[in-house]
This record gives C-alpha cells, sequence and structure tokens, in this order.
C-alpha cells in the first residue's frame, strides 16, 4: 500500500480523498493556488505545496508544478479526483513516467474513451447499445446529409473531445443541418483544440441513466447499480439520485451485467461510469467517464462501499474482496449540487462566507470544503456542497433531504439552496415522472409566473 498519496485537486473532492487516505492510514500531500492558500484540505493535509497563480493553468492544469510537488514531497501516487487532469492520458503517462502511481485507469483508456467517437465503436464492439448515428466523425456538411437520410431527424451534432454540453448544437430538420454543423465545429474547436464532430439521432424525453462499475488488475469486475442524473440545466446536473425511479429490478439486474461484461471485455482498470439516455424501455450508450464521478456518494449510500477506498487498492495492486452477488442495493439516496450562484439568475456569487451551519441526523452527508469566514475565489467551478441523504425509501429520503435543506445555512453569498427547496415541492419530481428536459422547462415556468 502506498505511504503518501498526492492529491491533484481542489475544493470538495480534495477534502474527500484526504478523509479516504487518513482512514487507510496514508499521509497526504495537498497541491494549491495562491487563491487556495487558506483552503480547509490544505489547512488538513500532511503537508502542502503551492504549484502557483490563481487561473488554473497556471496551477492545478500546470503539469511540470504538479510532478515537482510530487517529487519534493516524495509521493508515492497521485489521485486526480474529478476535473481538471482526471481524464488527461498524457498527465497519466507522465506521472508513471515518473515512477509513481496514476490513481486511476490506464492512459491507453482514458484516451479511448476521452474520444467519443473511438468510445463509441468500443462499447459497442463490447455489447453495449448505442444510439443511431454516423459511423466515426462528420467532417463535411455533404457527409452529414448522407447520415441524415439514414439516421433521420431530429440530428445532435456532437464534439467528439467534447463534455458539459460544449460543441453540441440540435438539427430539427434539413435546414437547420449546415448551420448546427458549422456551429458545433467551430464551439468545439474553441473549447477543446478539437473540431471533430459526430451524429446522433436526438431522443426526444430521455433519462440520464449511468451505471458504476469498478475492476480491479485481476480481471475482477462488479456493477454498483445506477444513477439517475436527469436534472439537468445547461446539460448541467443538478440533482442526482439512485437508484433510478424509472427502472425495474430487472432492467437494473440486465444493463448493469451488460456493462460489467463489457467493461470486463475492454480490460478496464479502476472505477468508472458508463452513461446512458434511456426512453421507452431502451437505453443508449452516450460517453464513459474514466473517473470519479461529482454525484459518486449516491452510490456509496446505497451500498455501503467506498469508492474513493476502492480506487486507492486497486491502484495499489488489490483484489476487490467481493463479487457481483455480495454487492445489495439498500434504500435510496439523493444529491443536492450547491453552487455559489443566485437561484435565479444563476450567475455566480464568489465571496466570504460569513455563516455557516451544517445539517445533521442520521443519514445526512455534506460534502463541502466550506467553513465560517472562508474566501470563495472567483477563479474556478461554483459548486461548494454536496448535500446527500438516505432513507429507506426515497419517499423517506425526500423527506429528510428536504428537511436538511431546511437546516442549512450559509450566509454572505448567493446560493442554489432556494431553488433545490423549490424542486422539493414539485408534484411531478416528488413521482419521479421527469426527463433531461424537464428541469428546464419548470424553470422556464417559473421565471414566467
Amino acid at each position: 500500500m502506498f505511504s503518501k498519496i498526492l492529491i491533484a485537486n481542489r475544493g470538495e473532492i480534495a477534502l474527500r480523498i484526504h478523509r479516504a487516505c487518513k482512514e487507510m492510514g496514508i499521509a497526504t500531500v495537498a497541491i494549491h493556488s495562491e487563491a487556495d492558500k487558506d483552503a480547509m484540505h490544505v489547512r488538513l493535509a500532511d503537508e502542502s505545496v503551492c504549484i502557483g497563480p490563481a487561473a488554473a493553468n497556471e496551477s492545478y492544469l500546470n503539469i511540470p508544478a504538479i510532478i515537482s510537488a510530487c517529487e519534493i514531497t516524495h509521493a508515492d501516487a497521485v489521485h486526480p479526483g474529478y476535473g481538471f487532469l482526471s481524464e488527461n492520458a498524457r498527465f497519466a503517462d507522465i506521472v508513471e513516467a515518473h515512477d509513481m502511481v496514476f490513481i486511476g485507469p490506464t492512459a491507453a483508456h482514458i484516451k479511448l474513451m476521452g474520444d467519443k467517437i473511438t468510445a463509441k465503436e468500443a462499447v459497442a464492439n463490447a455489447g453495449i447499445p448505442v444510439v443511431p448515428g454516423s459511423d466515426g466523425g462528420v467532417d463535411s456538411y455533404e457527409d452529414a446529409k448522407e447520415v441524415a437520410k439514414d439516421v433521420g431527424f431530429p440530428l445532435l451534432v456532437k464534439a467528439a473531445a467534447g463534455g458539459g454540453g460544449r460543441g453540441m448544437r440540435l438539427a430539427r430538420t434539413a435546414d437547420d443541418l449546415e448551420e448546427a454543423l458549422n456551429a458545433a465545429q467551430q464551439e468545439a474547436l474553441a473549447a477543446f483544440g478539437d473540431g471533430s464532430v459526430y451524429l446522433e439521432r436526438y431522443l426526444e424525453t430521455p433519462r440520464h441513466i449511468e451505471i458504476q462499475v469498478i475492476a480491479d488488475t485481476h480481471g475482477n469486475v462488479v456493477h454498483l447499480g445506477e444513477r439517475d442524473c436527469s436534472l439537468q440545466r445547461r446539460n448541467q446536473k443538478v440533482l442526482e439520485e439512485a437508484p433510478s425511479p424509472a427502472l425495474t429490478a430487472k432492467q437494473r439486474a440486465e444493463i448493469g451485467e451488460t456493462v460489467r461484461k463489457a467493461i470486463a471485455k475492454i480490460g478496464y482498470r479502476g472505477v468508472g461510469t458508463i452513461e446512458f439516455l434511456y426512453e421507452n424501455g431502451e437505453f443508449f450508450f452516450i460517453e464513459m467517464n474514466t473517473r470519479l464521478q461529482v454525484e459518486h456518494p449516491v452510490t456509496e449510500m446505497i451500498t455501503d462501499i467506498d469508492l474513493v477506498r476502492e480506487q486507492i487498492r486497486i491502484a495499489a495492486g488489490e483484489k476487490l474482496n467481493y463479487t457481483q452477488k455480495d454487492v445489495v442495493f439498500s434504500g435510496h439516496s439523493l444529491e443536492c449540487r450547491i453552487n455559489a450562484e443566485n437561484a435565479k439568475t444563476f450567475i455566480p456569487s464568489p465571496g466570504k462566507v460569513q455563516d455557516f451551519h451544517a445539517p445533521g441526523g442520521l443519514n445526512v452527508r455534506l460534502d463541502s470544503a466550506l467553513y465560517s469566514g472562508y474566501s470563495i475565489p472567483p477563479h474556478y467551478d461554483s459548486l461548494i456542497g454536496k448535500l446527500i441523504v438516505h432513507g429507506k425509501t426515497r419517499e423517506g429520503a425526500l423527506l429528510r433531504l428536504r428537511r436538511a435543506l431546511g437546516e442549512m445555512v450559509i450566509t454572505g453569498i448567493d446560493t442554489t439552496i432556494p431553488l433545490l427547496k423549490d424542486l422539493l415541492e414539485n408534484e411531478d419530481f416528488l413521482k419521479g415522472d421527469y426527463d433531461i428536459h424537464w428541469l428546464e422547462r419548470w424553470m422556464d415556468e417559473q421565471a414566467d409566473s
């Protein structure tokens, strides 16, 4: 087992990784920008290293600075968390080249799944259902028209190297296609340095269902069920739950086993998430995330499996100490993402936290690096916390979440807590009757009323 792990991230996920390491008897190294010198993960880590100015490209994305921090602290391994360099194959390669362990999948698998075109081909060959669309990338309008003849409209133009809704355009008719193609290519090039795009059939009312998998280096693979991440605004998740209220136990077992076998066939290692669109009883692959997900706590709550601990154990070469039949799904869990944003305009709200009170009670968990007096810097993502609850039933979990949100106090900045409170009063959501477009429709109705 490792003696010291450098955490190549910040905020709540850096703190989450630190806690897992300490419970395993592993020393931690925190890296931080000048703007994060007072961050909680920096305060709690055994060692800390400032790696640059506030700008992410000069600090958290600065590979030479991070490697230097590893070398001066004699770290055995690097945990990338999520975001930043977590899905950067070059970073994984460089870490390994410096005789340290990258806590994640191989660079080859990161690269394979980081390109949505090659990822789609790989999982289709492994038996996972995919959305009908182009066979590979589409370079020209003429190529796009040929795809449209076979697949039909509406069509979604998507960036091959994309994520977060960038490099994505909808063409409902042939008249929209050329403009959508050009806009997606230009945005993809600006956002990712890669203008490659592909086409997929657009599903009108799907849910976003993702399957959590975990695989060791000895050929053992298990799935840990699904998460429903359909409540999204501008392709960004707002609230997640597990299990999905839309699936039956039979559907859960079938898609889980399909994914488990595919991951084994691919030879993947570590944790990963296969994301699907689900409509009318059918699953369609959209992407694989080769890292820890923001919403991983809901899976931990219903399985009692610490995913960060498992990442570390697998990276150290240890075997999974359970099989698929040992995985038991218990109760229901929900996670609210809390952002430092105005709940109506979504304008970011960095600044000093005056009062902070975390909710508590049975089966209530808050993953956050906030504290009273902490100044949230304006340079990074606005996520400041994740409130997670567990209950024996979905109804019980919803009541617990409502109570926990009512207890939570964050003053001095705007947060999205009011939006989440309103959401928990909506009958459609309470019944589990929603799709990936529902939240934006509901928010538009709220704004007009």
